[in-house]
């Protein structure tokens, strides 16, 4: 972006980038390459997975075909598979779940959500960038819609989400931490970040989209209203871009579940009252 100048006399790239609270790695973040006709493949399934995460690579494919692109289901599928997209389940699942990580129960049906803390949880999405992509992973507050935390990666490792959950813990701790079973969250170095704070661990079924539903929600808000819109060219700009887009989600946007108040008003009311 033209405001991070690299010929500045006065501030260094680095002193400009902790001034404007950007991680330093997200100036130099790598998007994931693909060709431009699979790039092209990959955001018109992301924005339909994202509208309908019941697809899966045979109806993915069925769509693509009827607007007239030549693309095979062998193809759809290996796509969706990068994206993280599980294409026999309609879970949006962004990693394999490993067979040697414990799987925890899910604790929330039938729960009643009714206070700040009670329960978090989170997810990891695709985000386009010109000749590539990155991952999102974001932290939220079930009852408030609060985002605590998020962070951006170009690898699909556990880092980014440790992270991200460490930051969130500067608001508090949840009563039950709420995650699919992805790798990243069944890993021992995650699980025992939560247990060590003796938060309880919930974990969505398999195929069960709706298991995580705000954060789902959170996601279409995201992708409709500020990724689409904006289609960013770097992973800095995606950054700002989502940091401006968070603030405003957190601070200005009004929740009809919430009588129209923001996620900030209710959670800090609640949670600093």
């Amino acid at each position: 972006m033209s405001w991070i100048d690299r010929a500045t006399q006065d501030l260094s790239i680095t002193e400009q980038l902790m001034l404007a609270s950007i991680p330093k790695a997200s100036y130099y973040y790598d998007p994931i390459p693909e060709s431009a006709e699979n790039l092209q493949y990959l955001e018109l399934i992301d924005r339909e997975y994202t509208k309908r995460p019941f697809y899966g690579s045979r109806r993915m494919t069925i769509m693509l075909q009827s607007h007239g692109y030549h693309i095979n289901r062998k193809r759809v599928g290996r796509l969706m598979r990068l994206m993280g997209l599980q294409a026999l389940y309609p879970k949006k699942n962004l990693s394999k779940a490993s067979r040697f990580h414990k799987k925890y129960p899910y604790l929330l049906n039938g729960v009643a959500i009714t206070a700040a803390n009670q329960v978090w949880s989170t997810d990891i999405t695709y985000i386009p960038i010109r000749g590539g992509f990155l991952y999102l992973v974001a932290i939220i507050d079930w009852h408030t819609r609060f985002v605590l935390a998020w962070k951006m990666s170009n690898t699909l490792d556990t880092t980014f989400c440790l992270e991200a959950l460490e930051e969130a813990f500067a608001y508090g701790t949840p009563e039950i931490f709420n995650t699919d079973q992805g790798v990243q969250f069944t890993s021992t170095e995650f699980t025992e970040v939560l247990l060590a704070k003796g938060i309880k661990i919930s974990m969505d079924g398999k195929g069960r989209a709706l298991d995580n539903v705000f954060v789902e929600r959170l996601w279409r808000s995201l992708k409709y209203e500020e990724v689409y819109i904006k289609r960013y060219e770097t992973g800095l700009e995606a950054v700002q871009g989502i940091t401006a887009y968070f603030q405003f989600y957190n601070q200005e946007r009004p929740h009809q579940s919430l009588d129209y108040r923001t996620p900030q008003t209710v959670y800090l009311r609640e949670n600093y009252a």
